[in-house]
C-alpha cells in the first residue's frame, strides 16, 4: 500500500508518518509538505532518518500533485490551524484548507484512492457552544457534563478556519457521491504531545509546559480572565493508534464521520492545567487576566467518543497528566534542538 500524508512535516503528520511506517506492514509512506512552517525542517530530518520521502509541494498546486506517483490512500493532515489566520491571511487559509482538499480529491479520483480527512471540533457553532453556558460569568468552576456528538450544530459562525474544514467535509461527501471515493472523516479537538514546540499556534498545552519551563508569563484570556474554560485533550500516540486501526479496517468505518478526543476523563480547565504544570515542572509563572473574549473563542468543548468506541471498542489510553509529563520530558531532553529551530 502506498500512503501519502499531507502536512507530513507538521506535528500530527510527522508523528503519523513514523507511526504508520512502523505499524503498516508492506506499505510505503510518503509526505507532502511545503516546509512553510517553523519546525517543519526539523521534522523533515526525522522523516529522512526513517527513509520517508517528502514532496516539497504547496498543496494548492494541483499540477504538481497530479504528477506524483499513484497512491492507495491519502491522509489529509495539511491545514492552517490558527484561528487568527481567519483575519490575518484568509487567502492562505482558503487555499490550504479547502482548495488543498479539493486537489487531493481529484488525485483520489485519478488514483482510485481512499481518503482519511483530519477535521476539527471547530466545525461546530460558536453560538451553540456558548449557549450551553448562557448568562454564566465563568467566575466559578464549570461543571464538566456536556459531551459533543457528531450531530451537534454546525451553523455559522464558527470561524473561517472551521468553515473551510466543514466545507472540505462536504466536498469529500460530494466526491463520494459522484466518484465513489471512500472516506473517513475524523473531527479532533485538542491534540498534544512530544514534538510540539510550545508555540501558540500549535496548541495551548505545549505552550503552558514551555512557559513553565522557561518561567515566561502566561495569561488567562477571555471569559472574564478566570481561566475556567474547559477542553479535552488527546495524546498524539492515541491519534496515531486510532487512525492505524481505521486503515486496517477501512471497510468497517468507510464513509463515516467520527468525533475523536480525550473525552470527559481527559478534560480540564486552564486553571487545572496550571496546577498540573506546576506539579510536574516544579516551577511557577506569573499570570495576568485578560477579560475580553475573542469573537472566535468558546468556553467549553468536550468530545463524545461513543461512536468511535462503538465501532472499535476504542478509548484514549493516555490521561492529561501523562500528556503533560511526556511533553515536559521531551522538551527538557531536547532544549538544544528546539532552540536551534526557534
Amino acid at each position: 500500500m502506498n500512503i501519502l500524508i499531507t502536512g507530513g512535516c507538521g506535528f500530527v503528520g510527522s508523528n503519523l508518518c513514523l507511526y504508520l511506517k512502523d505499524k503498516i506492514k508492506n506499505s510505503k509512506i510518503y509526505s507532502l509538505d511545503n516546509l512553510f512552517r517553523k519546525g517543519s525542517r526539523l521534522n523533515l530530518s526525522r522523516l529522512k532518518s526513517y527513509k520517508i520521502t517528502n514532496y516539497n509541494i504547496d498543496i494548492k498546486d494541483y499540477k504538481k500533485i497530479n504528477k506524483l506517483r499513484k497512491f492507495d490512500l491519502i491522509i489529509d493532515c495539511c491545514a492552517e490551524p490558527a484561528i487568527s489566520m481567519s483575519k490575518k491571511d484568509p487567502d492562505r487559509l482558503l487555499n490550504t484548507n479547502l482548495i488543498g482538499t479539493f486537489n487531493l480529491l481529484k488525485k483520489c479520483v485519478k488514483d482510485e484512492a481512499k481518503i482519511i480527512f483530519l477535521s476539527t471540533s471547530r466545525v461546530y457553532s460558536i453560538n451553540a457552544l456558548r449557549n450551553l453556558f448562557k448568562n454564566n460569568n465563568f467566575k466559578s468552576k464549570i461543571k464538566i457534563k456536556y459531551k459533543i456528538k457528531e450531530n451537534f450544530q454546525t451553523t455559522s459562525p464558527k470561524s473561517l478556519y472551521g468553515f473551510t474544514k466543514l466545507a472540505s467535509e462536504e466536498l469529500i461527501k460530494e466526491f463520494n457521491y459522484s466518484n465513489d471515493i471512500e472516506y473517513i472523516i475524523n473531527r479532533f479537538g485538542v491534540i498534544s504531545g512530544p514534538w510540539q514546540f510550545g508555540k501558540q499556534d500549535q496548541g495551548y498545552v505545549s505552550l503552558w509546559v514551555n512557559s513553565f519551563l522557561k518561567k515566561k508569563k502566561l495569561s488567562y484570556i477571555g471569559f472574564n480572565g478566570y481561566g475556567n474554560q474547559v477542553r479535552d485533550i488527546i495524546h498524539i500516540d492515541d491519534v496515531c493508534d486510532i487512525i492505524c486501526k481505521q486503515i486496517y479496517n477501512f471497510a468497517k468505518t468507510k464513509n463515516q464521520i467520527f468525533n475523536i478526543g480525550g473525552g470527559i476523563k481527559n478534560s480540564l480547565s486552564l486553571k487545572n492545567l496550571t496546577k498540573i504544570c506546576k506539579d510536574i515542572t516544579k516551577s511557577d509563572v506569573k499570570f495576568t487576566k485578560i477579560k475580553n473574549t475573542s469573537i472566535y473563542d468558546v468556553p467549553y468543548y468536550v468530545t463524545d467518543n461513543s461512536k468511535i468506541k462503538k465501532f472499535y471498542n476504542w478509548q484514549p489510553k493516555k490521561n492529561v497528566r501523562s500528556i503533560v509529563k511526556d511533553i515536559y520530558v521531551w522538551m527538557t531532553e531536547n532544549k538544544k534542538l528546539i532552540n536551534k529551530y526557534f
